[in-house]
C-alpha cells in the first residue's frame, strides 16, 4: 500500500508541477512581459473606479464574501465536505478528490508567490495586505478549487441531466463573487483574479485526472471505494475504469 500511495502522490505532484510552471509563466508575463502595456493599462482604471464607488453596505458585503475565501474558512469547509461526501456516498473517493483539488491549488498558489512579486493595486486597500504577491488571488483560487470540485461531484452524481448545469452554475457564483469582492476591496488586479480562476480550475482538473479519471492501484481503489451502500450492478463501472 505505501508504494501505491507513493505512485498516486507522484502522479499528483507531476500534474501540480506542470500547473506551477504555467502559473509562473503567466506571472512573469504580467510582471515582466506586458507590464505597463495594454490591456494591463486598463486595469488601474477599473480598480480606481471600484474604489471610488465604495459604499458602507458594499464594504460589508465584500468583507463577508472575502471571508468565504479565507484559508481557515476553506480548510474547514473542505473538511466538512469530505465528511459529508463520505457519509452520503459511503466511500472516500469523492472526498479525496475534493481535498486533493484544494491542496493542489494551495501548493501551486504558495509556490507561485515565492517566484512572482507583484505589487497590490495603487488604491486604498480595505484588508490588511498579506505578505504574498498580488498574483494570483489566494482567496479566489481556493474558492474555485473547492466549489468547482464540489460541483463536479454533485453534477456527476445528479440523477437528472437538467440538474447538472444548474448545480455547476450555482456553485461557480461563489468564487466569481469572491473574485469581484477582492477587486472591490483593492486587493488584486483583474488579471490576478483571472490567474486564480485558472489555477483553481486546473487544480480541479489535475485532481480529477488523479482520483476520478485514471485507474488507481487496485488495493488503493478498493480502500477508497469500500462502501456500505448496496452493491453496483455488474455492468456499472467505477470511475477510473475499475469495477
Amino acid at each position: 500500500m505505501p508504494a501505491e500511495i507513493a505512485r498516486l502522490l507522484g502522479r499528483a505532484a507531476a500534474l501540480a508541477t506542470t500547473l506551477l510552471a504555467l502559473m509562473v509563466g503567466l506571472g512573469l508575463l504580467l510582471t515582466r512581459g506586458i507590464e505597463g502595456r495594454w490591456p494591463l493599462t486598463e486595469e488601474d482604471e477599473l480598480n480606481e473606479s471600484l474604489a471610488a464607488a465604495r459604499t458602507p453596505t458594499w464594504d460589508d458585503v465584500t468583507y463577508w464574501l472575502s471571508w468565504l475565501g479565507n484559508t481557515g474558512t476553506i480548510v474547514v469547509a473542505a473538511a466538512v465536505v469530505a465528511v459529508v461526501f463520505r457519509r452520503l456516498f459511503g466511500r472516500w473517493r469523492e472526498s479525496a478528490f475534493v481535498v486533493l483539488a484544494v491542496a493542489t491549488q494551495a501548493a501551486v498558489f504558495l509556490a507561485t508567490t515565492l517566484v512572482i512579486d507583484r505589487r497590490r493595486p495603487a488604491v486604498e486597500q480595505l484588508d490588511v495586505s498579506p505578505p504574498t504577491s498580488s498574483f494570483p488571488s489566494g482567496h479566489t483560487g481556493a474558492a474555485t478549487a473547492l466549489y468547482l470540485s464540489v460541483a463536479v461531484v454533485l453534477a456527476w452524481r445528479a440523477r437528472h441531466a437538467w440538474a447538472r448545469p444548474v448545480i455547476v452554475s450555482a456553485l461557480l457564483v461563489v468564487p466569481l463573487s469572491i473574485g469581484i469582492a477582492r477587486l472591490y476591496r483593492g486587493m488584486h488586479h483583474p488579471s490576478d483574479i483571472v490567474g486564480s480562476l485558472v489555477n483553481g480550475s486546473l487544480s480541479v482538473v489535475a485532481a480529477a485526472r488523479t482520483m476520478l479519471l485514471a485507474a488507481l492501484p487496485p488495493r488503493l481503489a478498493a480502500r477508497l471505494d469500500r462502501t456500505t451502500a448496496p452493491p453496483r450492478s455488474a455492468g456499472q463501472p467505477l470511475p477510473g475504469g475499475t469495477r
